[in-house]
Formats: structure tokens, sequence, C-alpha cells
């Protein structure tokens, strides 16, 4: 366990959308976006979160910030529940989490100036002592972001794609917020533009101490900027590891398949496929069991019964499979304290 309090804990939490069907709109079952997860994130910090497409990574990104009501589970933040709280006592906290969207062309009032779009988190908060105090906070802004000071009285449509997401940033950052929910900024953006924008967030992070919930289909970005790394399938983690140690060796059979697809630069070298057969199932009805276990070559009879635990490998490596019980007794010989919770507990730099 480490002595770190994190700043955002996770504890079994689920988002499920409840599917009503007929004339009297009965419910007919629930789409679990989000099936049980736990997890930490820690002062400055990046986490990644990757998986395919319909994971729930968007879901849970909104419902760590509250904009997504969790089904059931606990979120703390800066060790204050947020599950319950009223708007209103929740609308302080808003300040210190923000949020990246992923559609910079959706995402920003297209009858709002920049003066406008940016000054309104001051206005909304109250934070802005006169225009004049207003006006150089959203300059230092614009300085910030690389924009010009010339862009004050522009609309949203007269900036290239990269420039809305520096704005979307500029408005996350306005309010100097601890954590930064950035859910797939780049992925709208030409190639070109995403490396200026992930070096910008890095930078941002950096000069400001930011900590980061950073959602990517890319796993080259997202092993470049991230300090651990949470794969998600069907609503739930199955592997979290520091970035460098799941890069290395991953040890869940989805983890290992999806790394396995990611192109390699230099031709001279090669990388084995692993071919994952079939698509992911509805999480209206997900499958008994480990929920991969209909597309795993390496699924047994267990698989299809029981759902595996977050199994604690080295240092702060943590995998969903069967497969690694016998490595982690050998790992962890004793249960840490408070489960699989207790684990997830340990800082980055816990070791």
């Amino acid at each position: 366990m480490s002595p770190v309090e994190p700043l955002l804990q996770a504890r079994d939490v689920q988002v499920h959308f409840p599917m009503r069907a007929g004339m009297f709109q009965r419910e007919r079952g629930a789409v679990k976006a989000v099936d049980g997860i736990s997890l930490d994130v820690f002062r400055g910090e990046t986490l990644g979160l990757v998986g395919e497409s319909g994971c729930g990574k968007s879901t849970l990104g909104r419902a760590l910030l509250r904009l997504v009501e969790p089904t059931a589970g606990s979120i703390r933040f800066d060790g204050q529940e947020l599950t319950g709280l009223s708007q209103r006592r929740l609308r302080p906290l808003r300040r210190r989490m923000q949020l990246v969207f992923q559609d910079p062309y959706a995402s920003l009032n297209p009858r709002m100036t920049v003066r406008e779009l940016l000054g309104e988190p001051f206005d909304i908060h109250g934070l802005a002592r006169g225009p004049g105090e207003k006006e150089r906070e959203v300059l230092a802004l614009l300085d910030a972001m690389g924009l010009p000071r010339e862009a004050l009285g522009r609309l949203p449509h007269e900036f290239s794609g990269g420039q809305r997401q520096r704005l979307g940033i500029a408005r996350a950052i306005a309010l100097r917020p601890d954590l930064v929910v950035a859910d797939e900024p780049i992925s709208a953006l030409d190639v070109s533009i995403q490396a200026q924008i992930v070096n910008l967030l890095v930078d941002l992070q950096r000069e400001r101490g930011l900590t980061y919930v950073f959602i990517a289909h890319d796993l080259n970005i997202v092993e470049h900027v991230s300090t651990r790394v949470a794969v998600m399938y069907l609503g739930r983690i199955v592997e979290l590891a520091p970035s460098d140690m799941l890069y290395r060796r991953p040890r869940h059979p989805y983890t290992q398949a999806l790394l396995a697809a990611v192109p390699v630069p230099d031709p001279s070298r090669t990388r084995t496929r692993l071919l994952v057969p079939g698509e992911p199932p509805s999480p209206l009805a997900p499958p008994p069991g480990c929920t991969f276990h209909p597309r795993c070559p390496h699924a047994i009879e267990r698989c299809r019964r029981e759902s595996p635990p977050l199994y604690p490998l080295d240092s702060g490596h943590f995998a969903a499979c069967f497969l690694a019980e016998d490595e982690s007794r050998r790992a962890s010989p004793t249960p840490p304290p408070g489960g699989t919770d207790g684990v997830l507990a340990q800082s980055p730099s816990s070791g």
C-alpha cells in the first residue's frame, strides 16, 4: 500500500443504461457500459485508458467527472465522495475537474467568439474581478495555446481543427484544474497535427502540475504520454500496469492481441500477429465468466464459468486472467491488504 493518497479513487463503478421497449416502455434489459471498475489516479500522473470502440472508455471518463451518473459504486475526488452529491455541492469541485472533448468541431459554440468562449468559465465560477482581469486571463490562455491574440474576435469556424482543439484545451485549463479527462483529444485531427496537440498536453502537465486520464485508440501515443495504462474490454479493466512494463511484457491475451496489431515503423522488424476471432459481444448481454473467453485462444472451462479478478503480478502490474494466477501466487504469496482494491492503491512510484 502506498502512503500517497490518490487524487481520484473509483471503486466498483457501474454505469448501466436501461433498454426500454413496447407501448409502456418497460425495461427489457440494460447496456452494461461500465461493469464494476476500480482504479486510482495519482497526482501528476497520466493514466492511459485504451480498448476497442464500445468498450466503455468514454463512459467511464465521464462517470469519473459525474457527467454521467454511475449506477453503482464509489468515486472519491481528493478524499471527497462525489456520488450522491447534489449539483449545488458538486459545483465547487467542477472547476477542479475538466474534460477535453473528442470533436473540436462540435464542442465549441459556433455563435460565440473566442473572447466569449474562453471568458465564460470565469463568469460561471465568478473568478474574474472585472472585465480587465478576465481579458488578461483570456489573453494568457491564447499565449499558452500558441494562438494569436488577434483571434479574440473570431468565431470557431474561422479556425482549423487543430486550432479548435487548442481552444477546447484552453477552456479546460482556464480555471487551473487538478484533473483533466482527455477523451480521445486527437482522434478527429490530421496526423500532422496530432503530435503538436500531444506535445502541448505534455508541456501543460509539466508547467501546471496537471493530472490526466488520457483516453485513446492509438497505442503508440498512449505509450508516449502515459505513466500507467489500463486496458478495457467490454466494460471491465483486464490489465493495468506501468506503461513501459505493459508494452514490454503484456500478460492478458487481449492486450497481447492489441499490441500485436500496432504497426511497426521499421520495415526490418517483424511482429507476430495474434488474430482474435469474432467481434466483441454485446454489452446488453455479456457472456458469463471471463467476457473475453469467446474470442480467447487460451480459454479453458473455468473461463466460461468464473470471472477472473485482477491478479497482482510484478510491482504495479495486474491482469484479469486465470493464466496469471500461478505467477501471481509466486509474486504475492499472501493476499494484499484490502484485496484487489488495496493493490490498485499503489502509486506509480511505490515500486
